[in-house]
């Protein structure tokens, strides 16, 4: 054999793609005609490419009852397979295709939060005043353990070692102080006071997954750091409710469940609606924590990446 290459068995046993496609459809609609008109070929088409495929595998893949089809206990197994693997092949040769034909996609990457509570009000603008731009916005917890293939043209991150070949425009200091509805506070007045505060409902951040997110700040870093004296017994605190999630914690917060930990800048367009208010004036300035924005070398000049680029840096001041 030709430089001495070994055959892979694996791949020569495949059943054809233009079967498994005929499969999935027929699999999908229950019914060959219908199969055949979503893939613009014939119901013969499909017949023989599902009958090539129940003689390679040597069992039927359907029970025929009328008009209809059924998938038999072997027919579910290879569906449940094949869908998921043609889906994830559409989605590669979609991407690679858009990044071929579509040079004005831009990828901004973020946290789940920041996309949420800061990118969303704001987008419309972008995207009015940018008809001619494609925006793909992906969210990540993990921004060093990114799916291969993704190359985001700007990041919003703390982490300055996210990818290599990127720029990194230093962006602000996260400050964090506690907030909650106007009407919680009302009905707890005691929320002016560090031991009001402590036996109050507390909305808590707990740590898991978060570490590449921001500092972890939770209610006991900040009564130590705010009340290094403070001693409540446990009987007389309230439990907290903690979650990683920190959406789900302002959207409590929102529905009057708690007082929760704010960071400005993702909480900030609430302060100014009213939606939330802050108990007190004191905050924590998180001098170790710097916000970035991290664009991809390579695009620093495109036209596009630099207006997007230009309206993140004028909404972040």
């Amino acid at each position: 054999m030709a430089n001495g290459l070994l055959p892979d068995h694996a791949l020569m046993k495949m059943p054809s793609f233009k079967a498994m496609r005929s499969f999935v459809a027929a699999a999908k609609h229950r019914n060959f005609s219908r199969a055949a008109q979503t893939l613009c070929v014939t119901q013969a088409a499909i017949s023989r490419q599902i009958r090539d495929l129940e003689l390679y595998l040597g069992t039927e893949l359907f029970i025929r009852t009328g008009r209809e089809l059924e998938l038999t206990e072997q027919g579910v197994a290879l569906f449940d397979a094949a869908q998921l693997s043609l889906l994830n092949i559409f989605q590669a040769t979609e991407r690679i295709r858009r990044e071929q034909h579509d040079s004005r996609r831009i990828t901004l990457c973020c946290s789940p939060a920041l996309s949420a509570l800061w990118l969303s009000p704001r987008l419309r603008g972008f995207i009015e005043a940018n008809p001619d731009v494609d925006l793909n916005v992906i969210t990540t917890a993990h921004f060093l353990n990114m799916e291969p293939g993704i190359h985001p043209d700007i990041f919003i991150t703390k982490r300055t070692d996210a990818r290599p070949g990127y720029l990194h425009i230093p962006l602000f200091h996260e400050t964090v102080f506690p907030v909650c509805t106007p009407a919680f506070l009302a009905a707890n007045p005691q929320l002016c006071t560090p031991e009001g505060m402590r036996q109050s409902r507390l909305l808590d951040l707990d740590p898991y997954g978060r570490s590449q997110l921001s500092e972890q700040v939770d209610w006991d870093v900040w009564f130590a750091f705010q009340s290094p004296d403070l001693h409540i017994p446990a009987a007389r605190s309230q439990p907290y409710f903690s979650s990683n999630d920190y959406n789900l914690l302002i959207q409590m917060a929102l529905d009057g469940q708690g007082l929760v930990l704010g960071w400005d800048h993702l909480i900030r367009h609430h302060l100014q609606q009213g939606r939330l208010v802050r108990p007190v004036e004191d905050q924590m300035i998180l001098r170790e924590s710097l916000q970035y924005l991290v664009i991809n070398e390579q695009q620093a000049q495109d036209p596009a990446v630099g207006r997007l680029k230009d309206w993140l840096i004028a909404q972040f001041a």
